[in-house]
């Protein structure tokens, strides 16, 4: 799952993540005037929300909530979107056949019904799913959602000329071939000629795979599988205004400065299990200074950033001495981590691989990135605790959170021995510019390099330019970058998930790549292949954690962090959780306010 981009975070030294780690450290443990978990002001407590329901018994129906963020979303097209929040946000005014159940922790991320009448019917060994929509769904002007449009919604992926951006694993999944050109370019009366979805009638939906994937159900689970019905298809300007199946409805929207949306009165609860629409209203105001968004947070001014990639340094220091109980602290679905591109000599050798990560020193580089409270527990692995198959620090095959945690000069160099480089050797650490936590992290592991002999200068890219620069494996060895520094978590909580873009050779592209080790390893293709035809959960979990163990092996990335947040919740928030449906942050569906009338 890609994060969004969030500017004016900058810091230039290692040194003030250091001292912000320390005094987040200290005040987590038990410094602020919050310590005992409640508040002058009157909110949860420390925690109160993390995996589990905060204030579910104050909430009431009606006011305003208010939401802040120092980032506009990618696009709130629901074909386009691929920033987390969006997804998480989109919910308000989209909904799919199926969806992540509105509950706290890993309940969360399990799939209830939507729009259909249950999860699919699944028949032909696991190529055919056949759903049922419900009586009383509407659009916004009240006319039925139908299955015509369900299946123009999800035909909108092909069109990747006008809307690129979002998720394809449903074109992918449906049809691998590339056979179907898209609605915009399709020929047939309808615009409806994609042949792997039928609709035989108004309230079902056919899908026909060519080969099965147990992971079918979670890819119908995200926004792009969302409906759009045709004559309200605005192409590339429907992220402008789209048009609404959900329980709000886009009342005014200024890129970049603010969004505001209204109840839609055509809604009825009584069609819709997941959604409750507690407030009357619900306004987004966006910063271009995160600085200053904190402040309207700390103010009382909104009542949550709705980017959910916590707060600034300044902020998040200020909230736990003084408001600690406005703050919850989850573990995010994110792995932060280098990874070695296997075209860049001397990292087309193991041995050259594992001498990094035997030579790091992981306590530094989590201090890095804001220390256990903000930056999050030191990882091991390269699969995120909330993927079925994930072991946690118990699997830490280079002993990165145990012996090894500050770093092993004697085994680095005996690595770098075996890899034929005995005196070390000279390279170039790739990091995004916009990016602050990731720079220190970069300084911090240029730092513990050079006591092994390797010689690694810092190049800061733009950010915004990621799948240019990084993901063009061309530039990438032209620019001889052998460590880059970036996060992923997953798209669905499943390996294939998070790890089919990162860790499969099929996904290796020539722009746009995200398989930056540029991983070919028949037998992690082969785990991969066996998971998709592969039904039952225990077996999926098995060969999850077989395919983690295969990365790790192969030493191709250096994980820094299970990663933690510090994100904030106001006093009148109520009914407020994390889940992991969306990595650890909070569920925005049914969020409500206590005293609607502030």
């Amino acid at each position: 799952m890609t994060t969004q981009r969030t500017p004016g975070r900058r810091k230039k030294a290692f040194a003030a993540a250091a001292a912000v780690a320390a005094l987040l450290t200290t005040a987590a443990c038990g410094g602020g005037s919050d310590d005992n978990n409640g508040s002058k002001t009157g909110a949860a407590g420390f925690d109160a929300a993390n995996n589990k329901v905060a204030q579910a018994d104050l909430v009431k129906k009606g006011g305003t909530l208010k939401f802040g963020g120092a980032q506009d979303a990618d696009s709130w097209d629901t074909t386009r979107g691929y920033y987390g929040f969006m997804w998480d946000f989109a919910r308000y005014y989209s909904r799919q056949l199926v969806t992540g159940k509105a509950e706290p922790g890993k309940a969360g991320a399990e799939l209830t019904p939507d729009l259909a009448t249950g999860l699919a019917k699944v028949t032909d060994g696991g190529k055919t799913y056949t759903y049922t929509l419900r009586d009383g769904v509407t659009w916004e002007d009240g006319k039925p959602i139908t299955s015509k449009d369900v299946k123009y919604g999800i035909e909108r992926v092909w069109a990747q000329d006008v809307l690129s951006g979002g998720p394809t694993y449903l074109k992918d999944f449906l049809d691998p071939n590339g056979e179907y050109k898209g609605p915009y370019k399709d020929t047939t009366k309808d615009k409806l000629g994609l042949k792997a979805i039928t609709t035989p009638d108004d309230k079902t939906v056919v899908f026909h795979l060519p080969k099965p994937n147990s992971d079918f159900q979670e890819v119908l689970g995200l926004v792009s599988a969302s409906p759009v019905r045709q004559d309200m298809d605005t192409k590339s300007k429907y992220g402008l205004k789209p048009f609404s199946s959900g329980p709000y409805k886009f009342q005014s929207y200024s890129p970049g400065k603010s969004l505001t949306l209204v109840r839609n009165t055509n809604w009825k609860q009584s069609s819709d299990p997941v959604r409750k629409a507690y407030p009357d209203k619900i306004t987004v105001q966006f910063f271009s200074d995160a600085n200053q968004l904190d402040q309207r947070l700390l103010n009382g001014d909104l009542d949550l950033d709705i980017n959910q990639t916590g707060m600034s340094p300044q902020g998040r220091t200020t909230a736990l001495k003084e408001h600690k109980a406005n703050l919850d602290n989850p573990v995010s679905g994110y792995i932060r981590y280098a990874t070695f591109p296997q075209s860049v000599a001397p990292f087309n050798n193991v041995e050259c691989r594992k001498a990094v990560i035997l030579g790091a020193d992981h306590v530094s580089l989590q201090t890095a990135r804001g220390g256990p409270v903000a930056g999050g527990d030191i990882g091991t692995n390269m699969l995120p605790p909330s993927v079925p198959g994930a072991e946690g620090q118990k699997y830490d095959p280079y002993k990165i959170s145990g012996a090894n945690k500050n770093g092993n000069v004697a085994e680095a160099k005996a690595a770098l021995k075996a890899c034929g480089k005995p005196n070390g050797f000279s390279t170039t650490i790739a990091v995004r510019n916009n990016k602050p936590v990731e720079v220190a992290t970069a300084q911090s592991l240029q730092a513990s390099l050079k006591k092994i002999g390797i010689n690694a200068q810092i190049d800061q890219f733009d950010g915004s330019q990621t799948t240019g620069i990084i993901g063009s494996p061309s530039n990438v060895k032209k620019k001889g970058y052998g460590i880059i520094i970036m996060g992923w978590g997953p798209d669905f909580p499943t390996v294939q998930g998070f790890g089919l873009p990162l860790w499969d050779s099929k996904y290796i592209a020539q722009s746009g790549n995200n398989n930056f080790a540029l991983i070919n390893d028949k037998t992690i293709d082969g785990l991969f292949n066996t998971y998709v035809t592969t039904l039952d959960e225990a077996g999926k979990t098995k060969i999850s954690t077989e395919i983690n163990h295969k990365v790790m092996e192969g030493a191709y990335y250096l994980p820094f962090t299970f990663e933690k947040f510090i994100n904030w919740r106001s006093d009148n928030l109520a009914n407020v959780y994390t889940t992991d449906n969306y990595s650890g942050t909070y569920d925005f569906v049914n969020l409500g306010l206590k005293n609607p009338k502030k």
